[in-house]
Order: structure tokens, then C-alpha cells, then sequence
């Protein structure tokens, strides 16, 4: 897709693309009434703009299409597509496995959320590492780090939706 397409496109249209990206209202009508957009980048810094910062009930809602890290998603949504693509590169020994989902569940427990992170370009000791690092936040810190995630992750599928990899 080119941005002069996405601009043309209805509104439940644009919709459909961009909502795969975030699952936020607000973000997703920011950007629509924001169009149109005179370059991908344009549409892009818009994008980071109106995602930044989510609200704490924002990100709640959009983890809800998200899987664990580490667990394949299921159902043929948009979401749960862009999701596997995502994963399809880590691989999960025995070990990693077991213990990203002792991970899972631990920060589940503490944080009430699921872990959120964006997994292109990393592999899966890193993202364990992570998990492990994330652990030991506060709250308050955890709740600005699983923000930057999701908003690195929205902007990301926002790009591949023009088949461009953004900047990381």
C-alpha cells in the first residue's frame, strides 16, 4: 500500500489497517482524522505522536490481542498473523521455554498484565533476559516500559503495512 491509497481509503477501511497495529481507540481515531499524509513518514510521526503516551486502561485493552511471548497466537485475526510473523525467527529450547513461561506467569502475578515486548530483531535469550530485568521494576517504571513496547510494536506493523521496516 501507498500513503495516496491510505488516504483515499473510507474509514472503516483505514480502520482495518491500522487497528491490527494498536487496538486503542483513540490512537487509532488520532490517526485517521489526522489524514491526509503527505509521506509515510508524515503518517508515521503521527502515529508516535498520538501513541505517546498510552494510558494504563489503553494498554490493557490492546494486550488482550496479544499472546505470551514464547506461546504461538491462535485464530486467524489480523493480530494473532502479525503476531507469529513476528515470533517465527525465536527459538525456544526446552530450557528457554520453561523458563519464559515461568517468567510469564511471575510477571503476570506481580504486574496483572501479560508481558509485552517487541520480539523482531531479538532473539529469545535476549527477551528472556528482559523478562528477568523487567521483574524487578516498580510498577510505575514497568507500566512506562510496557507503554515504549507496545508503541514500538504499533509502529512497527504500521510500517510493515507499507512494506517499510522503520528505524529500531
Amino acid at each position: 500500500m501507498d500513503i495516496s491509497r491510505f488516504n483515499a481509503l473510507d474509514a472503516k477501511t483505514a480502520d482495518a489497517v491500522l487497528r491490527p497495529c494498536a487496538d486503542v481507540d483513540r490512537w487509532v481515531e488520532a490517526t485517521l482524522d489526522a489524514r491526509p499524509f503527505s509521506s509515510l513518514e508524515e503518517l508515521l510521526a503521527c502515529a508516535q505522536t498520538a501513541a505517546n503516551p498510552f494510558t494504563e486502561a489503553e494498554i490493557n485493552a490492546a494486550l488482550a490481542h496479544h499472546p505470551r511471548i514464547g506461546e504461538r497466537a491462535a485464530g486467524s485475526s489480523a493480530e494473532a498473523a502479525l503476531s507469529r510473523g513476528e515470533q517465527s525467527d525465536l527459538a525456544f529450547d526446552a530450557q528457554v521455554a520453561a523458563e519464559l513461561l515461568a517468567g510469564n506467569r511471575a510477571y503476570e502475578e506481580r504486574f496483572s498484565r501479560l508481558f509485552l515486548i517487541r520480539a523482531a530483531g531479538r532473539s529469545s535469550k535476549e527477551i528472556l533476559a528482559e523478562l528477568r530485568r523487567r521483574l524487578r521494576n516498580d510498577f510505575e517504571t514497568e507500566l512506562v516500559e510496557v507503554d515504549e513496547q507496545l508503541r514500538a510494536i504499533a509502529l512497527l506493523r504500521l510500517a510493515a503495512a507499507f512494506n517499510r521496516v522503520p528505524d529500531r
